[in-house]
């Protein structure tokens, strides 16, 4: 799972709030069996408006080409180009049997195109100094290039090839398969790999977000070559696509790319939607015996979907929670070296727990007691506007390069209907009051479904549980 996280510095600023005491309301001191039907949906909590104009963002426009939506910004700054092409849908294209199929596919167009042999390739890419990178989510998968202004049009050129017109030669698609299958076995002796592939399917049992965009190894086993042409031709169509572009280039030159290119590809029926809500279940576990030094602990409750006006409040009440238990479970009691409550960007946000200990029933009790805090007590406005203002620090430090403010219009275009969204991040956060944020953990803070990886005597399925 290829998730989005706040910057530690959100996590000290959490921590500057509590160990300034001012959090008022402090209190004294193998995959799960267990199911349960759909329940009522709750009420459904405020949407933010639909659109909102930003008159400091000038230098981003979203336009059409070809049929495929083009959101470019103007970044006059440096000479790099950034550029993210998605293919829309995540898991939701995928079934049990096919998971890691259109990773496997675009990473082994690496290894040659129709017009471009490996060898050729390579060395092209190697002289432009350019990169072409693949990544999945949940959600799409992406195809991006960092290059210079000069090299622009020739990175461009042999991306498009990869997309249009892969070779997918047998002995090449089994060289990169072997690769995949040696990474998802690896998973197994990494536990924070681990922990959070079991996680997640544990917390999303039965929705499409439980598959793994990057394959399994029986998954990834079955594809075969005649498997990977047919989905190419069945789904790399325009419909799924949607390209960001940051960097000094123009609209016209863009434009020229895409038109003389990805342009000519079939249209298709897709239409991205956002996905359905997940089943809201009852706490569960999964237990994975390993023999070592600590223990691994991670549990996620559902939060909201991106445009409830709950997401930028449980954001914050994340970011508490991980400040009050780095303070109490690391600073006080040395219980952990690693400890906090992720906030996980999608369609539909994760909020969680998280630890790495020795002894998880005490860290469990004292995640109890930091909760119900949060729910019964409420941060100071002073202790608000410093977390906020760390936050707004942090946004600025993870969105300086030009791809990583491709992919923040990309979540905003996508899960929130407007890529102007990403300009009001600031003012959202700032809009948000301490009894929101106790709102958000009342509302939220449930339900926990964990994963635990490490000595399953140590730590008490009751406990778990109780969240």
């Amino acid at each position: 799972m290829n998730k989005q996280y706040m910057g530690n510095g959100v996590l000290w600023a959490a921590v500057m709030v509590c160990s300034a005491g001012m959090l008022a309301g402090q209190p004294v001191a193998k995959k799960p069996v267990v199911k349960a039907p759909v329940k009522a949906a709750p009420s459904k909590p405020v949407e933010l408006s639909p659109a909102i104009t930003s008159p400091t963002d000038t230098l981003t426009s979203k336009f059409d080409v070809a049929g495929i939506p083009v959101i470019l910004r103007r970044v006059s700054a440096n000479n790099v180009v950034a550029a993210n092409l998605y293919l829309l849908g995540g898991t939701r294209q995928l079934t049990a049997g096919n998971q890691g199929i259109e990773t496997l596919l675009l990473e082994a167009s690496e290894r040659g195109t129709a017009k471009y042999p490996r060898d050729v390739l390579r060395t092209k890419m190697a002289r432009l100094g350019s990169a072409i990178g693949v990544g999945a989510n949940s959600d799409w998968t992406t195809i991006s290039l960092r290059a210079t202004t000069t090299g622009l049009d020739s990175t461009w050129a042999i991306l498009a090839d990869r997309v249009m017109a892969p070779r997918l030669d047998p002995a090449e698609v089994e060289l990169v398969r072997e690769q995949f299958v040696t990474a998802t076995r690896q998973r197994k002796d990494s536990p924070d790999a681990l922990l959070d592939y079991l996680a997640d399917s544990i917390a999303f049992s039965g929705h499409p977000y439980a598959l793994e965009p990057t394959g399994t190894e029986p998954s990834l086993t079955s594809i075969t070559t005649s498997a990977l042409t047919s989905y190419h031709a069945s789904q790399f169509v325009t419909s799924r696509m949607m390209l960001v572009v940051v960097g000094n280039v123009s609209r016209t030159k863009v434009e020229k790319l895409v038109r003389e290119t990805l342009g000519r590809m079939p249209k298709g029926n897709y239409v991205w939607t956002l996905p359905d809500p997940p089943a809201e279940l009852p706490s569960a576990y999964v237990v994975e015996q390993r023999t070592l030094p600590t223990n691994y602990l991670q549990g996620y409750f559902h939060g909201p979907k991106a445009t409830s006006k709950d997401y930028p409040a449980l954001r914050l009440a994340c970011a508490v929670l991980s400040g009050r238990l780095f303070a109490e479970v690391r600073g006080r009691r040395n219980l952990a070296y690693s400890v906090n409550a992720p906030f996980v960007e999608r369609a539909f946000s994760l909020g969680g727990l998280y630890v790495t200990t020795t002894q998880p029933d005490e860290v469990l009790t004292i995640m109890q007691q930091q909760i119900t805090s949060l729910r019964e007590g409420t941060i100071t406005d002073e202790g608000l506007d410093r977390l906020v203002q760390q936050f707004i620090v942090t946004y600025f430090l993870d969105n300086e390069t030009n791809a990583d403010q491709a992919n923040m219009l990309a979540r905003a275009e996508l899960y929130q209907g407007d890529f102007r969204r990403a300009a009001q991040f600031v003012e959202e956060l700032r809009a948000v009051t301490p009894e929101q944020i106790q709102q958000a953990a009342r509302t939220y803070m449930s339900k926990v479904r964990w994963a635990y990886v490490g000595d399953p005597s140590k730590v008490t399925p009751a406990r778990m549980l109780r969240f």
